[in-house]
């Protein structure tokens, strides 16, 4: 690798930590001045010396930009507070339901990366015939519909009318297809549409035509060259919808009443529970950001012409 390229990769790591900086930052003062946690958590009735005793505990009787600084330092020192609402430490109740949420994002992932690179692939070998427009009509359907009206429509049917999946609940595997499946069906429309398209800018280019011109069969022209030259855009398309899925795990999570982060995530903020929220947020935040950098280095490994410019004037 050259220089231009590791200096351009250390350029991306430090604005991959300027980004969850700011992340960090933005968070913590919208929370902190969208209201007071002691309202919301406390009781009407409570004493207004009592209500003091508990904002002195939660630390709210500091000026904001001390609140902020303790906030980093801990944060430096892996420590993501306490709830206010369990007094539990908010690492536990994170490591508690995380396992939860990737259990589901990753099996939506998986689903969505088998079908949509199924669907998309088929699609651009029968480039403007009825099944390619048909497939991408599916492909647009899937990835148009909101995630809460499908995971309604998917409990409408499956387990309302045939009774022959749980519509909440995370006690066995049975109760993860219909989340996984709302999850994974707006990806698959997406992954679909994008891996069509890449497969067609690499299917037109000489070394295709050269490699049927050798008398490769189609099977062999799709695996050996097409599909591994088509994997640049599509890392870059996988590094942006990995932290998408896993945003979208919120509004899923909610329908189908899976304890993961976004359930969480949902009740700590009824609750003003500050601590759990700003965990949660930075966990996604995290998430998207490290998968975007990895993506870039990737990028940078595979394919040697991308340039210390171009490396610098994409987006984390």
């Amino acid at each position: 690798m050259t220089r231009a390229a590791l200096l351009a990769i250390g350029l991306r790591i430090l604005r991959a930590l300027f980004t969850m900086l700011l992340c960090v930052t933005l968070v913590f003062v919208v929370l902190r001045t969208a209201g007071d946690p002691a309202e919301q958590l406390l009781p009407a009735e409570t004493p207004p010396d009592v209500r003091e005793t508990y904002r002195q505990r939660w630390g709210l009787d500091q000026p904001l930009p001390v609140q902020y600084l303790r906030y980093i330092a801990n944060l430096a020192q892996g420590d993501l507070g306490t709830s206010f609402s369990s007094g539990q430490p908010v690492a536990a109740a994170v490591a508690e339901t995380l396992p939860r949420t990737l259990m589901l994002g990753l099996t939506a992932l998986l689903l969505a990366t088998v079908l949509g690179l199924t669907l998309g692939i088929a699609a651009a070998l029968r480039r403007g015939t009825a099944a390619d427009r048909g497939l991408m009509a599916v492909a647009v359907l899937g990835y148009s519909m909101p995630v809460f009206f499908l995971g309604i429509l998917l409990i409408l049917l499956f387990a309302l009318t045939l009774r022959v999946l749980p519509s909440s609940g995370s006690s066995s595997l049975r109760h993860l297809i219909l989340p996984a499946l709302t999850l994974a069906l707006p990806l698959t429309g997406r992954v679909a549409r994008f891996a069509r398209t890449a497969m067609l800018e690499v299917l037109g280019r000489p070394f295709i035509r050269g490699a049927r011109a050798k008398g490769v069969g189609n099977l062999g022209v799709i695996l050996r060259h097409a599909l591994p030259n088509a994997t640049v855009p599509l890392l870059m398309f996988f590094g942006i919808e990995i932290g998408l899925t896993l945003s979208g795990a919120v509004v899923t999570e909610t329908i189908f009443a899976w304890p993961g982060l976004g359930r969480m995530l949902v009740d700590s903020v009824s609750r003003r529970d500050l601590p759990v929220v700003q965990a949660v947020i930075l966990l996604v935040t995290l998430v998207i950001v490290l998968s975007n950098l990895v993506v870039d280095i990737l990028h940078s490994v595979i394919d040697p012409k991308v340039s210390m410019a171009r490396a610098l004037g994409g987006g984390t």
